[in-house]
Order: structure tokens, then C-alpha cells, then sequence
């Protein structure tokens, strides 16, 4: 298993070795240590969560205020991360991940709290998303996934979404003060 560091402070990208033969494959979707080792602090998972999703569903940006391990278990996503948080130093950055069935990976993001993710699923999609704290909806906060800010090449511009997803605010809605804004 590989951890990696991205251009955004606090997203990883976890590379494990898939084993297969013609029975299907094997693979570890992460270790706890490996984790540990890279962020430099203890981390323990509260609850897992599971959805289903349909093609062209595209779900997020989700912001929380937990770590977030995101994989995408069967099926084939755009998974993008955004750094959302107002005093970081790469706020407004994204990073994208094709992850799932072939030709894509099997691999692994981890968000440090206070980032942002979102998916477009390109075929039905079974995501999983372990996360360090119990639900909460009052700490559950989003960026729309159109933000002008972030910029990102969506695979359509027209998915299907949640009434919440479609109602979110952008970057600028809720930093209208910030230098990125201003200057």
C-alpha cells in the first residue's frame, strides 16, 4: 500500500496492490497505520456509510467537519476534492480522482476535515465513505458543484441532482470578504 500526498493539504490518495487471478481479485482498501504514519496523529473511523447511485448522478461538494475516507466499491466515479477552507493556504484548489472498475482504480481518498468532495458517477456507482465522527446534519455544510471558483470539467453540465446539491451555495456566497474575492 502506497499513501500519498496531493497538492491539497490534507488529501490523500491510497494505492493498495490488487491480486488477481480467475477467480476475481483480492485487495486491502487500507490500513489504519499506513494512515496514522502520513498524518502524524492517531485516527479512528465512527461510522461507515454506503450509497447507491445512478449514471450521471453526481452528488456534493459535501463539507464536514470529520475525516472522511472515500472508495468507490463498484462502478466507475469522478471523485474531486476542494479545498473549501477560507484560511488555507490552497483554498479554491481541486483534485480529481477516476476511481473505481476498470480502467480506473480501486484506490482510496482521504480528506482531512473541512474539505470538500463531490462525485459524477459514470455507470451505477456503490460508494462507501468511512468518517471519524457520527452523523450530525447541523455540522453538514456543501460548495455548489458548478462553483465558478473551482472550476471543475464536469463530465455533463447537466446531472441529475439533489434538491439540497442543487441549492448550494458557492465559495463566494459565503467568503464575500475573502482576499480571492477582492483582489
Amino acid at each position: 500500500m502506497e499513501v500519498m500526498k496531493t497538492s491539497i493539504e490534507g488529501c490523500l490518495l491510497l494505492q493498495t496492490a490488487k491480486f488477481q487471478d480467475d477467480r476475481g481479485f483480492f485487495l486491502e482498501s487500507y490500513r489504519q497505520s499506513a494512515i496514522e504514519n502520513v498524518l502524524g496523529r492517531p485516527h479512528r473511523f465512527m461510522q461507515g456509510n454506503y450509497s447507491r447511485s445512478k449514471a450521471n448522478v453526481l452528488r456534493g461538494f459535501h463539507t464536514e467537519r470529520w475525516d472522511k475516507f472515500v472508495f468507490v466499491v463498484h462502478g466507475r466515479a469522478l471523485c474531486v476534492v476542494a479545498d473549501t477552507r477560507p484560511e488555507s493556504e490552497t483554498f479554491g484548489k481541486t483534485e480529481s480522482f477516476l476511481l473505481g472498475d476498470e480502467p480506473h482504480a480501486h484506490n482510496r481518498v482521504f480528506l482531512r476535515q473541512g474539505l470538500s468532495n463531490a462525485f459524477y458517477c459514470f455507470t451505477e456507482v456503490d460508494y462507501l465513505n468511512d468518517v471519524s465522527e457520527e452523523f450530525n446534519p447541523a455540522h453538514r455544510g456543501g460548495v455548489s458543484w458548478a462553483d465558478p471558483l473551482l472550476n471543475v470539467e464536469w463530465p455533463t453540465r447537466e446531472p441529475i441532482l439533489s434538491k439540497t446539491d442543487a441549492n448550494l451555495p458557492t465559495l463566494q456566497e459565503l467568503y464575500p470578504d475573502h482576499p480571492v474575492f477582492s483582489g
